[in-house]
């Protein structure tokens, strides 16, 4: 309860959660669990346009957000992927979030993280002396 109220990385505060129920329209969730709003007016709008909000499913990051979400919110899509789903090419992968710094994060061979032995230098190495 306490990390809603206070933390804004971890999914939405209770005020933002206020402020949706009061103001926002759910528009739908994505395959990673995060939620999209849009406004119901343009009240609070620069440009006219109607404010789409995300709420991230835990921690806030915006590499979550798939490519035809993410062309909704921008305003590049008029109708949310709900509606008009993206055409996805024969080509494409499934898009997945930027893993850097968390557990799943990629680790070579060698590296501090994955506890690893590193592979002794070559002849092409000569390390740096202080004259």
């Amino acid at each position: 309860m306490l990390k809603n109220i206070f933390t804004w990385w971890n999914g939405a505060t209770i005020g933002i959660r206020f402020t949706l129920g009061r103001r926002g329209v759910f528009i739908g969730k994505d395959e990673l669990g995060n939620s999209y709003y849009e406004a119901k007016d343009t009240k609070d709008s620069y440009d006219g346009r109607k404010r789409r909000y995300v709420v991230y499913n835990g921690y806030a990051e915006a590499s979550k957000v798939s490519p035809d979400w993410h062309g909704w919110l921008h305003h590049t899509f008029e109708e949310p992927p709900t509606v008009e789903p993206l055409k996805r090419q024969s080509w494409e992968r499934d898009h997945i979030p930027n893993l850097t710094g968390t557990v799943h994060a990629w680790r070579p061979q060698g590296s501090i993280a994955r506890s690893g032995e590193r592979q002794k230098a070559t002849g092409d190495y000569e390390a740096w002396r202080p004259e």
